[in-house]
């Protein structure tokens, strides 16, 4: 036979051309016929699993894609017969070959083979396309078969039949079972208004009781033959999977709400139970939705209530407010009409005396407001890294002579206190207040105790402050005082609240001290026990770093300025021709604006500017930081002083102004302004830059 017969390099090929056909019973390659040489060349080259039989021993000859079906037998393929390759499955095959040696092609699907490979017996199952092979003369001289094995999909057949008759085992065991309960059973089965049901998957409900149709309207038939995700409210899908999974997983019971559609497509709340048994899960469910309702209207009357006791403070609030102004309003709208009749009578001598009447009603008017913002959060703070122990021996004489002889001073250091990152000015504050209040409370003397340590505080504690878990500085007051009642400390942080005599308190320390504290990100604790005492714990984060020893602050009177130019940029028209008016007369080049764009005009401008003094509210759709940004774009390092009564964390960038800008708040006095002013000028190293030309002014600042 010719070698071109087999050509390719596959195994069929290799094999059946290195064959000697010369010996072979069949005889020369030349006597073999047409018919069979064309056949063997349509199969080396099909895709499909192809095999030929010649002659009636039925010599066997195959292509590439057949090799996989001979596995262990494909060596001794070439040249064999069919009965003898196929020795262990030819009986089983023989009845289908009858058809095509009589010349009738045939097909059989999925049909059983019992043979052996791998060295065992194993059952199979193959699909065969049987077509009859002729010589010149019309006459069967062999068969093509197309073939090819389809056990995965007869196994999967078999395994979906066994489930098919599984499933209708399981619905005449359920079917069973339920005849088999007590009539009683039955009758709750029946009657009953919770839902009950059995799934033997978890995925569709088998057997449901009439409370399905009467509550939500499907019927058994719906509910058997639909997954249950069709009946459950989208959100609550992924939970009810997750309850099914763990009763798999060996929970005993699983509880769970979730929403079930009605056949009108509303959902109403479910409360199930789920228990596993013998493979099966066996559910139990209680429609809830009224009880969903109610609850929804009691959280709506609770947030009502606290909707009501917020007014309520805020009327407190108010009312405390409008009774401190409105007596330092009357210190001040008193003191000035007294001195406007003494100018008009000519009678100067008594000016002073209101005039500094005027100015105390003032000052307490600002304290008042600092308090305000201190207990709101929204004062501004100026902090930074220090050591509390350090804050605490400098204030350990000033503490002893405000408590006086009666009460004794004990305090107690923490050895390697980490440092805070706070005001050191509204610590100083706080503590000085804490120990004025341990003083008021013991007052026939006693011991008070300041105390300062580092504490961790847990997960579950923070929650329960609400503040961040972690390490933490504390900074305790202890008295042995007349301590606190229940109620007392209830309302101990509430603004105005005071046990004081009327006149001795204006109930705004320890709420100030709470603001304070929440601004900082730490946490105020009371501590008190009737007739034992009380203890106040100040509580700050740990500041991962070195606490910065701040020098002293320098005491004197400002210099005055030496032509250095200042933009002044203020809305509040009063104020503004305050600022411009001493400034001026300190000898100061002073521009001033309005808002935001009128200042960036002047900043854009040839104009020299060595400080930018600007408010931090504005009109316009520009805040002061935001000028001061703009204007530092246009002139690099320009330095920059804000003066603000209210500012918003926005503004202030979360407490942390750039290197350059200080912030001052108002009200403030005239000659701090000025300290303020020099000590800005003063630390300004950089030569101003001219923003239009870029070049170095010559009138740069001392």
């Amino acid at each position: 036979m010719p070698k071109t017969l087999f050509a390719g390099d596959g195994p069929a090929a290799r094999a059946q051309s290195s064959f000697d056909w010369s010996t072979h019973p069949l005889g020369l390659p030349s006597g073999w016929p047409s018919s069979l040489k064309v056949a063997i060349r349509l199969i080396m080259g099909a895709p499909a699993s192809m095999y030929i039989t010649w002659g009636p021993e039925e010599y066997f000859f195959y292509n590439d894609a057949y090799v996989p079906a001979l596995g262990a037998k494909e060596p001794f393929a070439a040249g064999s017969t069919l009965p003898s390759l196929w020795h262990d499955v030819y009986d089983q095959v023989r009845p289908m070959l009858v058809d095509a040696r009589r010349g009738i092609a045939n097909r059989f699907e999925d049909i059983p083979l019992r043979m052996a490979r791998s060295g065992e017996l194993e059952d199979t199952w193959w699909s065969f396309f049987f077509s009859p092979l002729f010589d010149e003369h019309g006459t069967v001289v062999g068969m093509l078969c197309q073939t090819n094995e389809s056990t995965d999909k007869a196994l999967r057949h078999r395994q979906l039949l066994s489930i098919e008759r599984d499933y209708r085992a399981l619905s005449d065991r359920l079917e069973e079972r339920v005849s088999q309960q007590t009539s009683d059973r039955g009758r709750v089965w029946e009657l009953s208004n919770d839902l009950l049901a059995v799934s033997s998957t978890g995925d569709y409900l088998e057997a449901t009781n009439p409370a399905w149709t009467r509550i939500l309207g499907w019927q058994p038939v719906e509910l058997a033959s639909l997954a249950y995700p069709n009946f459950i409210h989208p959100e609550d899908v992924a939970r009810t999977h997750n309850a099914f999974q763990e009763v798999r997983d060996g929970a005993p019971m699983v509880r769970l709400d979730n929403r079930l559609k009605t056949r009108e497509g509303k959902f109403r709340w479910f409360a199930w139970s789920i228990v596993g048994e013998d493979g099966h899960f066996y559910c139990s469910a209680r429609d809830i939705t009224e009880d969903k309702a109610q609850a929804a209207e009691l959280e709506s009357a609770q947030e009502q209530l606290r909707q009501a006791q917020k007014m309520d403070a805020v009327g407190q609030l108010t009312g405390g407010i409008a009774h401190d102004f409105n007596n330092i309003l009357g210190g001040i709208l008193g003191a000035l009409e007294v001195s406007q009749l003494r100018l008009e009578q000519g009678k100067v001598e008594d000016l002073p005396k209101l005039l500094n009447l005027a100015t105390a009603s003032a000052q307490r008017a600002a304290a008042l407001t600092h308090r305000l913002l201190a207990f709101s959060r929204r004062q501004t703070l100026d902090p930074k890294a220090m050591d509390i122990n350090r804050l605490v021996a400098g204030l350990e004489d000033m503490i002893a002579r405000t408590i006086g002889p009666a009460v004794q001073l004990e305090v107690v250091r923490s050895a390697n206190l980490w440092p805070v990152f706070a005001d050191p000015s509204q610590v100083d504050n706080a503590l000085l207040n804490l120990s004025i209040n341990a003083r008021d409370a013991m007052p026939d003397g006693g011991r008070l105790t300041i105390e300062t340590a580092n504490r961790w505080i847990d997960h579950r504690t923070a929650k329960d402050r609400g503040i961040r878990p972690g390490q933490y500085v504390s900074l305790c007051v202890s008295d042995s005082g007349t301590g606190m009642s229940a109620e007392t400390q209830a309302r101990a942080f509430d603004p105005f609240f005071t046990t004081k005599p009327l006149g001795q308190g204006t109930g705004l320390g320890l709420s100030m001290i709470y603001g304070f504290a929440r601004q900082s990100d730490g946490d105020v604790r009371i501590y008190s026990e009737e007739g034992k005492g009380t203890m106040v714990c100040l509580y700050l984060p740990r500041h991962h770093g070195e606490a910065v020893i701040e020098p002293d602050p320098l005491v004197g009177t400002a210099e005055p300025g030496a032509g250095e130019a200042i933009l002044v940029v203020e809305d509040e028209a009063s104020i503004r021709m305050l600022v411009v008016s001493v400034l001026s007369e300190q000898g100061y080049l002073v521009m001033e604006a309005k808002d935001g764009a009128e200042a960036l005009a002047i900043v854009r401008s040839k104009a020299n500017i060595d400080l930018l003094i600007s408010d931090v509210g504005l009109p316009g759709g520009m805040n002061g930081r935001q000028v001061a940004d703009a204007a530092r774009e246009i002139r690099p390092g320009l330095p920059v002083l804000f003066m603000t009564g209210y500012a918003e964390n926005a503004v202030i960038s979360h407490g942390h102004l750039d290197p350059g800008m200080e912030v001052m708040t108002k009200p403030f006095a005239l000659a701090d302004l000025l300290q303020r002013v020099r000590t800005q000028l003063s630390a300004t190293t950089e030569e101003p830059i001219s923003a239009a030309t870029g070049a170095v002014d010559a009138r740069a600042p001392s």
